[in-house]
């Protein structure tokens, strides 16, 4: 059911203006844990696929909220590996799950997290929608996170909001020629390299939180796999973590509880 959000979100004051109506489904408890926002090219190399992965599941296992676009690429992977902590930002009416590609995605993130929009039913995407769609990305995130892009890449765009509005702007480190667009972010000065996955969590300052299971198996459940998925990886886990009542199955796939 598509909401109109009622109060005022504090962070999107950085934004050039202050969107007239936010629309949602979702939880919109995500918004008060600290968020950190994701981004990157549609079309990431392997590298860049399992950092990003790996960067959002261990970021939202320690409670922090994954803000994205929900674009193909960085944006979908970001999202699935945090698909119980994880807000995506769309640039058309919530009506309309856009990019079709990306629909069962879209769909999971309403049942499990927090969709939002400024626009209302049937406004299609355009090239101006996306613009603001990647302001209010950058803005509600306490950093900015571009894991791959290139000179021409709409993440620069982010990373210039980011600029404006004071915001750190940290990158994945990659060979001459495999990201142009962060490596001259880095060259002239406007970002930080993540060297290190869980150095770069622990030097960030969030406190961990202790209701939260941080191994890998419970890591692996909270993008939802479907049981199948789980049994033929883990086998005896899934068994033993579900007599222990740390997860749940529903409509074929896993939950943590």
């Amino acid at each position: 059911m598509i909401n109109k959000i009622n109060f005022k979100i504090k962070e999107l004051d950085s934004m050039k203006k202050y969107p007239e109506d936010i629309y949602y489904i979702g939880n919109l408890e995500l918004l008060d844990r600290p968020k950190i926002s994701i981004v990157g090219t549609r079309k990431p190399i392997s590298y860049t696929k399992n950092f990003t992965h790996t960067l959002s599941s261990k970021l939202s296992n320690k409670n922090i909220t994954i803000v994205s676009g929900v674009a193909m690429g960085v944006d979908a992977i970001a999202h699935k590996a945090s698909i119980n902590s994880t807000i995506a930002v769309v640039a058309n009416g919530l009506d309309i799950r856009y990019p079709a590609v990306n629909k069962n995605l879209i769909q999971e993130i309403e049942n499990n997290s927090l969709i939002i929009s400024t626009y209302k039913e049937k406004q299609l995407a355009k090239p101006y929608t996306f613009v603001q769609r990647n302001e209010l990305v950058v803005a509600l995130g306490d950093i900015l996170i571009i894991t791959q892009a290139d000179l021409n890449s709409g993440s620069l765009r982010s990373a210039e909001f980011a600029l404006k509005m004071g915001k750190q702007i940290y990158v994945l480190p990659h060979r001459i020629g495999d990201s142009d667009g962060t490596n001259m972010l880095l060259e002239k000065g406007d970002a930080k390299a993540i060297y290190d996955i869980d150095k770069f969590i622990e030097e960030l300052g969030y406190k961990d939180d202790k209701s939260i299971k941080s191994d890998d198996f419970i890591s692996y459940c909270r993008a939802n796999p479907t049981y199948d998925e789980a049994v033929q990886i883990y086998k005896e886990k899934v068994f033993e973590y579900e007599l222990l009542g740390e997860i749940m199955v529903e409509d074929g796939r896993i939950k943590v509880k």
